[in-house]
Order: C-alpha cells, then sequence, then structure tokens
C-alpha cells in the first residue's frame, strides 16, 4: 500500500497539519520534506521563492481552498487544482527509505520520481475545492494530524510516524487506528532535524539533543508507550548539530555542526566515535548526508556546490593532508592533518541546493551517486575505488512529464 504524506500549512493560520492518503499499488514512496530553510519558501510571510533558473520569484498567493492531500493518479489525469498555473519553482526534494525513489514539491503539487530509470511515476497536488469533499471516494482525506505549531518535518516507517515540531517530537503508530506513543522535548530545531531508521530488525530514532551539539538516540522498540524514559546521548560537535543521518541498518549515525567543516560517524550501540571526516575548511551549510546501500560510502552535498564521496568501510581509500607525510606537527594541525578528506567529489550549481544518493552499482568497482537539484536538474556520477570521478548522466527531471497532465 501507498503513501503519500506532506507538510500543509495555511497562510497566517498557526495551525499546521501533516495529512495522508493511500493508493492500491503496493510501492515504495518518498516523504515531502524540506530542505533548510534558506531555500524553502516562508509560507506564513508570502516571501520571494526561488525558481528553477534561480531567480525569485513573487510572492506567494493566499489560497482560498482547503489545503490537504489526498490520492491522485497520473493515468486518470486527476489533479486537483483550482486553476492550471504555471511551474514555480522547486520548494522542497527528499529521496525515499531506500533511495530509489525522490519526491519534488512545488506551489502546484508534488511529483514523485523514480531514480533509476529516471522517470516520473505520478502527480500529487496539495490543494482541492471543499466543494468536492465527499463527492468522489478517491477524493476522501484519510488521515489527518492537527497542531497548534508548525511542523518543520516528517519521518516514516512501516508501522511509525514521526512528527517533527521545533522544540516537540511525536511518535505515532501506523497506519491502523492512529494513536500517540512517544512525545520527546528537545532544544530548539528549527529545521526539524531528525532521522528514523527504516530497518524491520531496529526501530532507531535520532535528534538533536537538549546540550548544544548533542544528539538523542531512542530505541523505539525497547521504549515503553507513554513513558518518558530518558534518551542515549552522544556529544557530536560543540556547536549546534545542522545535519543528521543514519543508515539503513541503524548501527551508525552520521552528523555535521553548523559550522559544516566536518562529519562525525558514531556507533549507535557504544556511542564511540568511528571516524571523522572532513568536508573541507571553509564554514559551509550542509544539506544532505547519505549513506550507501551497504555503509560502504558516504556522501554529503552542502551550499559550496560540491557534492563528496567518502569511503567508510576501507578509510585508507581517503585521501589525507600532504603534511600528514611530515609526521608529527603542532596542537594547532594535528587535527587538521589527521582528518580524512573525501574520496572523489563532483559540482553541482552552487547556487541551487540539492540532495544527494546512493544509486545501483553497476559493477563491484563501480559505484554511483546521484545528485537532485531544486534548479530542477539531475545528475549521476560514476567513481572508482581510485578516485575518478565521472558525470554518467545529465537530465532536466520537471521537463520528463507532459505539463498537460499536470
Amino acid at each position: 500500500m501507498q503513501l503519500w504524506l506532506a507538510l500543509l500549512q495555511r497562510p497566517g493560520n498557526p495551525v499546521s497539519k501533516v495529512a495522508a492518503a493511500f493508493s492500491g499499488r503496493d510501492e515504495s514512496l518518498p516523504v515531502t520534506d524540506s530542505l533548510p530553510p534558506e531555500v524553502r519558501p516562508d509560507v506564513n510571510t508570502g516571501a520571494g521563492r526561488q525558481g528553477p533558473g534561480g531567480q525569485k520569484t513573487g510572492p506567494r498567493a493566499a489560497p482560498t481552498a482547503r489545503v490537504g492531500i489526498g490520492n491522485a493518479r497520473r493515468s486518470g489525469k486527476q489533479s486537483w487544482t483550482m486553476t492550471q498555473q504555471p511551474l514555480r519553482g522547486v520548494t522542497s526534494l527528499r529521496f525515499n527509505q531506500d533511495q530509489s525513489c525522490f519526491c519534488c514539491a512545488m506551489e502546484t503539487g508534488v511529483r514523485i520520481y523514480n531514480v533509476e530509470p529516471l522517470m516520473e511515476k505520478g502527480h500529487l497536488v496539495l490543494i482541492w475545492d471543499d466543494a468536492r469533499e465527499g463527492k468522489d471516494s478517491k477524493d476522501k482525506l484519510v488521515l489527518e494530524f492537527t497542531f497548534t505549531k508548525p511542523v518543520l518535518a516528517v519521518r516514516m516507517r512501516h508501522d511509525k510516524i514521526v512528527i517533527v515540531l521545533r522544540n516537540r517530537i511525536y511518535v505515532y503508530s501506523f497506519p491502523d487506528n492512529p494513536r500517540k506513543l512517544f512525545e520527546f522535548d528537545t532544544r530548539d530545531n528549527p529545521k526539524g532535524l531528525c532521522d528514523l531508521c527504516p530497518s524491520l530488525e531496529k526501530q532507531l530514532l535520532v535528534f538533536p539533543g537538549h546540550k548544544c551539539g548533542s544528539l538523542q538516540l531512542v530505541d523505539l522498540a525497547s521504549t515503553k508507550p507513554g513513558t518518558s524514559s530518558a534518551p542515549f546521548t552522544i556529544n557530536a560537535h560543540q556547536s549546534d548539530v545542522a545535519c543528521v543521518s543514519l543508515n539503513q541498518p541503524g548501527t551508525v549515525v552520521a552528523s555535521a555542526s553548523q559550522k559544516g567543516t566536518l562529519i562525525r560517524l558514531f556507533d549507535t550501540q557504544s556511542k564511540e566515535k568511528l571516524v571523522e571526516l572532513r568536508r573541507g575548511t571553509d564554514p559551509a551549510t550542509l544539506y544532505c548526508i547519505n549513506f550507501s546501500h551497504d555503509s560502504s560510502f558516504l556522501c554529503a552535498s552542502s551550499d559550496k556546490g560540491t557534492v563528496h564521496i567518502f569511503a567508510l568501510k576501507d578509510t585508507r581509500l581517503n585521501r589525507r593532508s600532504a603534511l600528514a607525510r611530515v609526521g608529527k606537527v603542532g596542537p594547532m594541525i594535528g587535527q587538521y592533518v589527521d582528518s580524512q578528506w573525501s574520496l572523489a567529489s563532483f559540482t553541482v550549481p552552487a547556487e541551487s541546493a540539492c540532495i544527494c544518493a546512493f544509486g545501483r552499482n553497476t559493477s563491484k568497482n563501480v559505484n554511483s551517486v546521484i545528485a537532485i537539484c531544486v534548479d530542477g536538474t539531475f545528475h549521476k556520477y560514476v567513481f572508482t575505488p581510485d578516485g575518478n570521478c565521472n558525470r554518467e548522466a545529465f537530465d532536466v527531471y520537471l521537463d520528463i512529464c507532459d505539463d498537460d497532465d499536470f
């Protein structure tokens, strides 16, 4: 059964909603979520948006229709729009749990894409007319959560939905008769940082801890619903956490601080630091951190317009500073010398935020990384263990579908 899930908010109204609807096909679909605030619109103030080419478009018009989400099949051309509007640029991108699909949210709706091969799976439009409600069973909203404060992020697995507010996280059972299982207070979390392990064997949740730069880990399987047991804490950074990600088995967590120069990996069981990876020396905003399917590699994207690829299984593949060959150095640059630099990297348009993930392996010694940018472009690069990295595919995913269908 498919789940279509999105964050909804009425301009000028503090009530935020998380809504979902189902379709009959059994496929994995992504959860609509947000990039950092720098690249997404302010739905309350009507701030300008970034268009496909990086240009600023006009303010968002306050909708007169009810905001919600539902079931729309492209084959039937059932687009729930009040008016047919031109595309106005991407405001949100996110991969699904196994990185086989990604969703692209725009003001006019949401598009679902398959990654390999790149093709559109369907449209999902977020606005429909109240007058249509109840007239068509396909237009029925089947699941809705309402909160008095803005919803910043949503995470999901087959049996739970996690909803992130600025200072609190809610965990609900799913999909039958949803009920609140847990509620966690958090440090001020304006980006809605949170990650949830999709593994059937491990129900691990991670989010920023109360202490600056710390991470809190909660095993939802061993925590009794309704209790307030203290999560395990990892002191990961000296400044606030800016990006966090779990590998698919939930055995390793990776995080970066607001400085954006280092990515640190920790064992989720022992809480010990496993490795420290250096993205660069200049501060940067990290948009995305993702593990490969077998946790052999890690990729990260930032506002510098560079996607970095690190080796995890064999860290000897990562580059080291030339000063490491000199031998003993002073304490001031010791940490810099000991850092592991990316095995390979490639560039995307610096003015366009992007998310990145690993594609299917074409051979034992060739791996690939996919980058999806808010300017509507799709990039696929292949890399080898010796650090060679070349572009294999480029496309404009917004041009793949028939606009008349949308």
